[in-house]
């Protein structure tokens, strides 16, 4: 399976902006931006003003980094959003939203997307009663998601739903922590995602 490998705080740098993709230490004083919010590489002073194909192509970078993907997974998801009826832009952010490792991290499981794909690999993780361990499987409204009967495992699990107070458990997804389970009540809707990206550039990318 291919994966990103690189230090995911250079990613951030890279971008110049908080991707959170290393879970707690975002918010601790040694997140890569607090202490060095400049591009990696030798030429970090840039290269004047960037064109509108390099903005658009830095929206698009930003979310698949944000999202854990790699340009072949990411295309494909955006190809499916355009074959559908609506906002290409607003449907590509709902599916990318719908992938199992991000609802595993929307629920506060883990405390990055990295950890809840790993989660979910490892076949801790079982939709409707199944175990699936495929991370970009997306899932659909009444789906129920549970965590495996380990007890060490929920211990550590609810211990992360305790104490992640940066982030809230969105509306479209109800969780019973007592159990573990939760349910997707309904579909995300762009308007109520939390997202540091202008999809439509990433449209407009994909289009020319």
């Amino acid at each position: 399976m291919a994966r990103r490998i690189e230090p995911k705080c250079r990613l951030c740098r890279r971008e110049g902006e908080k991707l959170f993709l290393k879970g707690m230490r975002c918010f601790t004083p040694k997140c890569a931006i607090e202490r060095r919010n400049m591009p990696p590489g030798m030429h970090r002073g840039g290269r004047g003003k960037m064109s509108n194909y390099g903005l658009q192509l830095r929206e698009k970078q930003k979310m698949k980094k944000i999202y854990g993907m790699l340009e072949k997974q990411f295309r494909i998801t955006f190809h499916r959003a355009l074959k559908k009826k609506g906002v290409t832009g607003n449907l590509l952010v709902e599916t990318l939203e719908r992938r199992l490792d991000n609802v595993v991290y929307r629920l506060l499981f883990e405390t990055s997307r990295d950890a809840a794909r790993q989660l979910v690999n490892h076949g801790h993780v079982m939709v409707n009663g199944r175990k699936v361990d495929v991370a970009s499987a997306i899932v659909r409204v009444g789906d129920v998601i549970e965590v495996e009967k380990n007890e060490k495992l929920r211990a550590r699990i609810n211990t992360n739903v305790e104490e992640t107070t940066d982030r809230q458990i969105p509306e479209w997804l109800a969780l019973d922590q007592k159990s573990l389970t939760a349910r997707i009540v309904k579909m995300p809707v762009r308007s109520e995602i939390a997202l540091p990206v202008h999809e439509q550039s990433v449209v407009e990318l994909y289009s020319k």
